[in-house]
């Protein structure tokens, strides 16, 4: 990616730490067979720091969304400890077909590695580790073949490998587009899974820090067809604009002060 449309991904920024909006379909470092990652573009995002920001999680390569960058060693070892403790929350929205007949419900399925000549695949496994994800139902409708289909906010409550897509899988309502768990095998139809919002509670004497993603484009149809509509992205758009607004003033007064 070029500094402009790395830049242009930057959703939240102090010193501490980044928010970024990863695309569909580019994974978030260089695997073992190597290949183009989200990563490369991340020395456009130091902005004065002598190192680039590292990465605090992961999103699967197909997942969109709200990806948390550390920008130094002691910003990345709180932010990392944080998501290990699980202290921050996560919204995914995702487009699943079918759909539960219940409007709101917890999974609480143990998931494991599936065998060891799938890499990371996983499964519902009664002796792998411990796994939960809240579901709410956000709208229902039909896809353009008539089939139904519903959109879902989804909330890890551990960060289990694939876990929002084994767990929908297992209650057959598998999420749009997954060509690995669900009935997806056209080459071009890409993961219908969104990492919507995250809080984090970087400070103790601050408000935990809110940050959005707008629903990337290929999600809009089926999403429209649940009910969405572009107004709640154009909310996130502007309470983003308020903030960026509000830190340029914090900072020049900074340097009127100093």
């Amino acid at each position: 990616m070029t500094p402009e449309e790395i830049c242009a991904r930057l959703l939240y920024r102090d010193g501490l730490m980044l928010v970024l909006d990863k695309p569909p379909g580019l994974a978030v470092h260089r695997g073992p067979k190597g290949g183009e990652s989200f990563e490369d573009s991340f020395d456009h995002l130091r902005f004065g720091l002598p190192r680039s920001p590292s990465l605090a999680h992961r999103l699967d390569k197909d997942t969109s969304g709200c990806l948390v960058l550390g920008r130094h060693r002691k910003a990345l070892e709180k932010l990392m400890l944080l998501f290990k403790q699980g202290r921050i929350d996560k919204t995914y929205w995702a487009v699943v077909e079918g759909g539960p007949t219940e409007d709101e419900g917890l999974i609480d399925l143990p998931l494991g590695r599936l065998d060891a000549t799938r890499g990371w695949w996983m499964k519902v496994d009664s002796k792998g580790q411990p796994s939960q994800t809240r579901w709410r139902v956000l709208g229902r409708g039909r896809d353009a073949n008539g089939a139904e289909i519903t959109w879902l906010a989804l909330e890890p409550l551990t960060g289990r490998t694939h876990q929002l897509r084994v767990h929908c899988a297992a209650l057959d309502f598998p999420i749009h587009g997954d060509p690995i768990y669900g009935s997806c095998r056209a080459p071009d139809e890409t993961l219908h899974l969104h990492a919507r919002a995250i809080t984090i509670p970087l400070s103790k004497n601050k408000p935990p820090i809110e940050v959005e993603a707008c629903v990337p484009p290929h999600m809009r149809t089926l999403l429209a067809a649940c009910g969405w509509t572009e107004r709640l992205d154009h909310d996130v758009i502007s309470a983003r604009r308020q903030r960026e607004e509000a830190q340029l003033k914090g900072e020049a007064q900074a340097k009127i002060e100093s």
